[in-house]
């Protein structure tokens, strides 16, 4: 049960296409047609039978078609009565090649695809092309090269424009998957499929719309943990919250919260066509993810110039040798040679200076990434500088990138580095943009590995009384919490507020004034009015009483002129901050259509739209995430001594950020949120206004279906007693597991290895091992059984040490009511009780996300399993299409 759902459709063993008749084109469509010829001059080894919907006979006339593709290009009139016989011939998946297919049609394809168990990929797509196996189950023209990139777009156009531009630069794919309006097997199926295909190293996405966002950041995240991965998006991601009733909801738009969630996946967004090709370049090159800094070497100035500007310009790193590389280098070089800052090799540097040069940056652990730029020079030999260059790429270990200038004088010079398999720019730019793809990649990674809970390790927050106050104010179908409301919220999660109270007359203004010492400010309070200065429904710093009595006259008067239909609670009155170092913050939520809460940070006050300073994270975050936000924006700079005053406290701003990770995870019916100003200073922060915005959320079971990544399960561990003494902990896994998931594999015995993986491996990949310890908890779950000792260490004392001595897994199928169970204990700790523990827990894990099912395979041989799932309830049966293994199943 190791094959991917979808290897039927991307790797099958053998075609049925329905295509019309061959001898009467003139009732095929333009489909049909070339969909033939391309299959036929494809080369697919495996058996094509070509099939026409309007042949005569019965169903056990076509027993003998039975395929595992069923590849269907017919007029729409003709589509359902194909995909049903594919159904009814068992073909496992479909491929519609189709243009102008309607919603109403398509949902009756789909559900025809549903009934008979068949993965549909269309209608309305050019389908794919699988060049290292020979398919070209598509109409977007000819065979593309063999390379191990993979294309999925959601343009026609553009995959076929991709395909005839790879062609003339050496570009080769593993796959090319066109993806259209209405197809049933999406996005994100697919990328699930080539984070598996072993022919894929990298993968290029042209998207233009998504329906399922934890389905698609799911799958993104399993992709890009171990393959560099880069996404062009078309158009804004989704519809931001349109009430815009606070400066978040205003001012955070629905691309920034995409850009967001892309980060956390691991992947990289580029924003042009120009852009994705840089990066195509660099992905079919298999340049690995790599640090930010570049060395250049040329022969030539102003390109090396334009190189410097453009790398730092896009926040890269000109990389320079070390000052003992430098020193061995420069006797290589002609005398006019430069290697301060750019490695400049004058013009007269021929291939053997260039090869010196490149080969001292290879070995230089300074240097991450090298690109090499040429310009022509009277008497210069472009093609041996060349091939000079694309011979040391293979030894190399870094990322080699080219920029030849010119056309005519390098045209020789380019068609050697593209045979090299060596990316090649006509500009320094563009050649400085593909490797800040692999270094984003690189940065990014450090996100995806971010699983956070959704409660931090700070004092417990009053969930009750902050789920009390919310669904108070939902129960008098109001949405938007007063000033009153928003800081008590805020309280409940301590948050540092400052001390407010309403006051409904200008005599009770007067005595709330005086309690609180002056001087004080006075806030118009009402549900209605969502930025108060702008209705002069703000006055800070009165001294005293008579200034508060004014003031509050003034602004009722104000107020009431300007908005006479707003409902007007009062004025608040509180005292004013008092920080003479403050600077002044922002923090707010808004909620996506598709992407749900996300938080952002930035710059605050009056000004905060002008100013426009602002990044955006999606929850939950932990403290790494809370300082990579407050380091994207301007405004942190002043967070250290800043025009004499002392460096703020930049902790106290961690830890609300992380507070309001924890309301957006606890509360779903949290909508928008403003903290401004958030005032900050040497002695900690303070939130001075809030504002809030509640809504009705709908039912839910897991608690956290309102998040587009789900914070780590904490509340499935648990604590065990070990028979003869000690306990372990259950718990997920958690990213940093790796090295002691490994450590299990290698201490296993032969026969336990060849139990559990059915091969003689002896330790898993690096890519196994992402594969196993980051996951994503929506859709799977691994339970470890976590043992710690003691023993002493090298300076006698003893010390701590953790090991997995046991793992329990289930992945759900795509049906997402059942799932496949996988169980591995360490030898050392057979028959205390592991197995039927891991088991149970990771069956309880299943049943509360709603499964309904799970089974797995276990070999004939391992009796001990058996006999455990036997104990377990499980029915045990044989497996038809492999006698090695038993099929054990048990409903939940």
């Amino acid at each position: 049960m190791e094959t991917h759902y979808l290897t039927p459709l991307f790797s099958p063993q053998s075609l049925v296409v329905f295509a019309g008749k061959a001898d009467q084109p003139e009732q095929q469509t333009c489909y049909g047609r070339g969909i033939r010829a391309q299959l036929e001059q494809g080369g697919f080894p495996g058996p094509v039978t070509f099939l026409d919907v309007g042949m005569s006979g019965t169903l056990s006339d076509l027993a003998h078609s039975r395929a595992d593709l069923a590849v269907i290009a017919l007029p729409n009139d003709e589509l359902s009565f194909a995909l049903e016989v594919a159904g009814r011939i068992q073909c496992r998946a479909a491929l519609i090649l189709s243009a102008g297919v309607d919603g109403a049609l398509a949902g009756e394809l789909h559900a025809i695809a549903r009934k008979h168990g068949i993965h549909l990929l269309g209608p309305n797509c050019l389908g794919y092309q699988r060049p290292r196996l020979h398919i070209n189950a598509s109409v977007a023209g000819p065979l593309a090269q063999p390379g191990s990139l993979a294309l999925i777009s959601q343009s026609g156009a553009l995959t076929t424009a991709i395909l005839d531009w790879a062609s003339q630069n050496a570009v080769g794919f593993s796959t090319v998957v066109s993806l259209g309006a209405n197809t049933a097997v999406d996005l994100a199926q697919t990328l699930d499929f080539l984070a598996t295909d072993p022919a894929t190293h990298s993968i290029v996405i042209y998207m233009e719309g998504l329906t399922d966002a934890r389905r698609f950041l799911s799958a993104l995240r399993g992709a890009a943990n171990t393959k560099p991965v880069v996404v062009l998006k078309a158009g804004n991601a989704a519809a931001a919250s349109q009430a815009a009733l606070t400066h978040s909801g205003a001012i955070v738009a629905s691309d920034e919260v995409f850009d967001a969630a892309l980060r956390r996946t691991g992947a990289v967004r580029v924003s042009s066509f120009v852009q994705l090709f840089s990066a195509a370049k660099c992905l079919a090159s298999r340049y690995r993810p790599v640090g930010p800094r570049l060395a250049v070497v040329t022969n030539g100035g102003g390109p090396g110039v334009l190189a410097a500007d453009w790398i730092d310009h896009l926040g890269l790193q000109l990389a320079t040798l070390s000052a003992a590389a430098a020193q061995a280098l420069a006797p290589e070089l002609p005398p006019h040679a430069s290697l301060a800052q750019l490695i400049d090799l004058s013009e007269e540097a021929g291939a053997e200076a260039f090869s010196a040069a490149v080969q001292a940056c290879g070995r230089d652990s300074q240097v991450d990434g090298i690109l090499v730029i040429y310009s022509p020079k009277l008497g210069g030999d472009p093609a041996a500088v060349a091939r000079a260059v694309s011979a040391l790429n293979a030894g190399l270990g870094k990322p080699l990138l080219t920029c030849w200038m010119g056309d005519r004088q390098v045209a020789e010079a380019r068609q050697l580095i593209n045979a090299a398999g060596l990316a090649t720019f006509r500009t320094p730019e563009a050649a400085v943009d593909g490797f800040s793809n692999i270094a984003s990649f690189y940065q990014n990674q450090q996100l995806l590995h971010q699983t956070p809970p959704p409660l931090s390790q700070l004092a417990q927050p009053d969930l009750d009384g902050a789920r009390l106050l919310v669904e108070g104010v939902l129960a008098e179908r109001r949405k938007v919490l007063t000033e009153m409301e928003s800081k008590a919220l805020l309280a409940a999660f301590h948050i540092p507020i400052t001390h407010t109270i309403l006051a409904r007359s200008a005599a009770e203004a007067m005595l709330i004034a005086s309690q609180l010492g002056y001087p004080v400010a006075l806030k118009i309070d009402s549900p209605d009015i969502a930025h108060k200065s702008d209705v002069q429904g703000v006055v800070l710093d009165l001294a005293n009483a008579a200034a508060v009595r004014d003031a509050y006259g003034d602004m009722m008067a104000t107020v009431r002129r300007l908005l006479p239909d707003a409902r007007i609670n009062g004025v608040t009155v509180q005292k004013m901050a008092g920080k003479r170092h403050g600077r002044e913050l922002y923090i707010g939520v808004v909620t996506d259509r598709l992407f749900g809460p996300a938080i952002s940070f930035g710059a605050g006050g009056t000004m905060i739209e002008l100013i426009a300073d602002r990044a955006v994270e999606l929850p939950p975050l932990n403290q790494f995430l809370a300082q990579r936000l407050i380091g994207r924006v301007r405004s942190a700079a002043t967070l250290g001594e800043w025009r004499g005053a002392p460096p703020a406290q930049r902790e106290a701003v961690e830890q609300m950020l992380l507070r309001v990770s924890e309301m957006v995870c606890a509360l779903p019916q949290l909508r928008e949120m403003d903290i401004n100003p958030l005032i900050v200073d040497e002695h900690g922060a303070l939130a001075v206004d809030a504002r809030i915005v509640v809504d009705a959320a709908p039912p839910s079971t897991h608690g956290y279906e309102h998040l587009a990544i789900l914070p780590y399960p904490s509340r499935y561990t648990q604590e065990w007693p070990m028979r003869g003494g000690g306990q372990y902990t259950l718990r997920p896994v958690q990213p940093d597991d790796a090295s002691m998931l490994q450590a299990l594999v290698r201490g296993l015995s032969e026969k336990s290895r060849y139990y559990r993986f059915a091969s003689s491996l002896r330790e898993l990949s690096v890519p196994m091992l992402a594969r196993y310890t980051l996951i994503d908890y929506d859709r799977e779950m691994a339970l470890v059984a976590v043992l710690t000792q003691r023993a002493p260490g090298p300076d006698g004392e003893f010390v701590e040490t953790d090991s997995i001595i046991g793992v329990s897994r289930y992945i759900a199928n795509p049906d997402r009511s059942s799932c496949e169970f996988s169980l591995l204990v360490d030898d050392r700790y057979s028959g205390q009780g592991l197995g039927p523990r891991l088991m149970l827990g990771i069956m309880d894990v299943a049943r509360d996300k709603g499964l309904s099912e799970i089974d797995g395979l276990v070999l004939c041989k391992n009796s001990g399993m058996l006999k455990l799932m036997a104990s377990l309830g499980f029915q045990i049966r044989p497996y038809e299409d492999d006698p090695d293994f038993r099929l054990c199943s048990k409903t939940l």
